[in-house]
């Protein structure tokens, strides 16, 4: 065993070992429509006293977490987002009208004197509210607010009597103006409404406690000595005491997303998603070592190692993993297969090229010679990952964080694992004399199809042009005739589904809702017997009369999902999307360009863009949805499709400058030949695991799996009829030379000098 396999070895083992004990010791951080719970988006709004700036949002997010933290909610999460949104997580809530109710105050709270009829200056800076008993008080003007609120606390009085009361602690300015606004009213008499003071929040009394009669005129209670008393009970002692603490938000705030999951869903999701892995990953490991014997057994220990890795490293960086996101995992199972596809086609046309070269040579060669296509692919996936996180929003982002994770350790595990357990085997006698074992001495079917009949398919190249416009006329035809059926996601509004204990037909449903109001719902189906509406903006009070309405026809009813999208958060992620595409278009242009000729890049890129309009025709006239989800399959299609173009003009960039006086078509029908049985072999990878997925993911998982099944299907043809037959017209039109001629390797083996890695055969 050489001393770089050793190395490898060594390398494999330990990040494996490490791996191994993270996933032992650490439980995965699970996104919300995984274990349940509400997701808020709050937007800031500017106010009369105050810009909602990243300052003012980072108050406001403490202010929120005090308020929050009061409910006992088991980790919540808050963070900004941008200048001016607040992202709240609230696992395991499923109503979110308390939810709502309690951090949504977007008003200022503040403390007012109580007016005598007449007395108001007539200035609009006085109000007129009802009290939490109905009277009407007439307000002066706001004489302190809940910022110089220090603390807030409710306890039970047992020595005086009192009952439940609330403790009040001011800043120390807030502290004398409260004792100022206390002293003025203890100069009214006893019983005089002049003698309260009214706490205000979002325009409603929430308490007006009367000065006590031991309170002097003008003196006024002191900060530290203050209480609240009433017939309250524990509730309302402690929601008062939440609310006065909890204080004025710096800005008021407005929800313009909203996400509801039910646990049962999440449960079923994460099930339905390991039964995928699982058989997605059995089958696609059983498909190798058919293909590869030997070789491929070794590849697919590799591959389980990379499921480990990629697990290890989602945990150890504590990436939250969403339903895309588990999603990502397991399709870039899949994708981990590509490197070693590459590597063993590689070495088996090195094995049949070369007669008597050993196999440990063919190897190291196949490699050596995969390096620059391995790469190549692996940088255009982590650009379409790159941009579904910093583009993307909520699930979208974690699913290009764990596609990310998942490329680069599938790249070790192919690179580094896979190598070192091949390198290891190659050097057994047996494994290389018995070429039924190895895997490598054999051509593959595929390979031996293609060198018995000799096909031209590049001697035609306007042909599969023409197919290709055709296909893409057939697309833009659904997209203008059928529509594209915007989610909610993008069109604002609420997507809420149901699940009921009586099974309601979509018509009854229907006419319920009708009867209820909602006569502009759009009532269908959502699988296993669920209903799903769709409406227009709609708050958290009328969703709970339209699951009234619900359970009138279907008896108990269970909020399953509910999605809530403000108007103006919908247009910007609609805007958001065609920036995303665009981006990614011009971002793998610029790539390929650097790496390639541009006649390759422009040819590889309008691919790209055959596939994205296919994929969008397939699913205007399949009457799919298109939302967040579809745009991260919709990028991770333009990462494959890439990919696909990148391995095969690779190929005819070698093959080009090795023969420069050759036509260039015969050197690409070469290349086609050469590439496609890795070609075929990746993509019946990545098929298996994306079939498991439309077939046993369920239906969260459904659409997503069928836009990269297309997906994949549609970018493995335009890779190579498509974007190779572009490329010759534009070398056509084009006056730039072709490839300086790459040198021969100095001749390793001089005088009787031999190759180690041979078995005798000169080099």
């Amino acid at each position: 065993m050489t001393r770089a396999t050793t190395v490898r070895a060594v390398l494999a083992a330990a990040v494996l070992l490490v791996s191994v004990l993270i996933t032992l010791t650490m439980s995965p951080r699970l996104g919300l429509d995984l274990q349940g719970g509400t997701r808020m988006v709050l937007q800031a709004q500017d106010s009369d006293t105050a810009k909602a700036d990243r300052e003012s949002t980072d108050r406001t997010v403490e202010v929120l977490r005090r308020r929050i933290d009061s409910l006992g909610v088991t980790e919540p999460t808050l963070t900004r987002s941008g200048e001016d949104r607040i992202i709240v997580e609230l696992p395991d809530v499923q109503d979110p009208r308390k939810a709502a109710d309690v951090i949504g105050k977007t008003a200022q709270l503040t403390f007012h004197a109580v007016q005598g009829p007449g007395e108001q200056d007539g200035d609009g800076k006085g109000l007129t509210l009802p009290d939490e008993q109905g009277r009407h008080l007439a307000l002066g003007p706001a004489a302190l607010s809940g910022a110089g609120v220090k603390e807030a606390s409710a306890s039970f009085d047992a020595q005086q009597g009192a009952g439940w009361t609330v403790s009040l602690g001011f800043h120390k300015d807030a502290g004398r103006d409260w004792t100022r606004l206390t002293g003025e009213a203890a100069c009214h008499p006893v019983q005089d409404e002049r003698r309260r003071v009214a706490i205000v929040l979002d325009k409603r009394v929430i308490s007006s406690p009367q000065v006590s009669p031991t309170v002097a005129c003008g003196s006024g209670l002191p900060s530290g000595s203050t209480q609240i008393t009433g017939s309250f009970s524990a509730d309302e002692a402690r929601e008062l005491a939440l609310l006065i603490e909890g204080g004025a938000l710096p800005v008021p705030v407005e929800i313009v997303e909203q996400r509801t999951v039910g646990p049962t869903l999440g449960a079923a999701a994460i099930d339905a998603s390991a039964r995928a892995a699982l058989i997605g990953a059995a089958a696609t490991a059983l498909f190798i070592i058919v293909i590869y014997r030997l070789f491929g057994a070794l590849a697919a220990v590799a591959l389980a190692a990379y499921g480990v890795i990629s697990y290890a490293a989602l945990v150890a960086l504590g990436v939250t993993l969403t339903l895309p996101g588990l999603a990502g995992f397991v399709l870039a199972i899949g994708m981990a297969v590509d490197a070693n596809v590459l590597v063993f086609e590689r070495a088996r046309e090195e094995y049949a090229g070369r007669p008597g070269k050993s196999l440990r040579a063919s190897l190291a060669a196949g490699f050596k010679g995969a390096w620059t296509a391995v790469a190549d692919s692996n940088v255009t996936t982590l650009i379409a990952a790159g941009l579904l996180f910093f583009l993307g929003s909520g699930p979208v982002k974690g699913f290009g964080v764990t596609l990310a994770i998942g490329v680069l350790a599938s790249m070790f595990s192919a690179l580094v694992i896979a190598r070192a357990l091949t390198e290891i085997a190659a050097h057994s006698r047996f494994v290389a004399d018995y070429r039924g074992v190895n895997g490598i001495a054999i051509p593959g079917r595929v390979r031996t199809w293609l060198t018995r009949r000799d096909p031209q398919p590049m001697r035609s190249p306007r042909r599969w042009l023409t197919v290709s416009a055709v296909l893409i006329a057939v697309a833009v035809a659904g997209i203008l005739v059928r529509g594209v059926n915007l989610g909610v996601e993008f069109t604002g509004g609420r997507l809420v589904e149901y699940s009921t204990s009586r099974p309601v037909d979509v018509e009854t449903a229907r006419t319920a809702l009708a009867g209820a109001g909602f006569g502009d719902a759009e009532v269908t189906t959502a699988g296993a017997g669920d209903i799903s509406v769709r409406t227009g903006e709609l708050d958290n009070d009328g969703e709970h009369a339209l699951r009234a309405a619900l359970a009138a026809e279907g008896g108990e009813t269970t909020k399953v999902r509910d999605e809530l999208i403000g108007p103006s958060l919908g247009d910007e992620l609609r805007r958001n999307a065609l920036i995303a595409l665009a981006i990614a278009v011009l971002v793998q242009l610029a790539y390929l360009a650097v790496r390639f000729r541009w006649t390759f890049a422009v040819a590889s890129v309008g691919a790209l863009v055959h596939d994205v309009i296919i994929l969008i025709g397939v699913f205007a006239w399949l009457g799919r949805t298109v939302d967040g989800i579809f745009l991260a399959a919709l990028l991770t299609v333009i990462g494959y499709s890439v990919n696909d173009s990148v391995v095969v003009f690779d190929r005819v960039r070698e093959l080009w400058a090795k023969a420069r006086r050759k036509p260039l078509a015969e050197v690409a029908n070469k290349a086609v030949l050469q590439t496609v049985p890795r070609t075929v072999n990746t993509g019946m990878g990545a098929l298996f695991i994306l079939t498991a997925l439309a077939v046993l993911g369920g239906d969260s998982l459904e659409d997503f799996a069928l836009a990269l099944l297309i997906g994949i299907v549609v970018g493995t043809y335009s890779s190579v009829m498509t974007a190779v037959p572009a490329a010759l017209l534009l070398e056509r039109i084009s006056k730039v030379p072709p490839p300086a001629r790459t040198r021969a390797p100095r001749a390793r083996q001089r005088a009787g000098r031999r190759d180690p890695h041979d078995n005798g055969a000169r080099v």
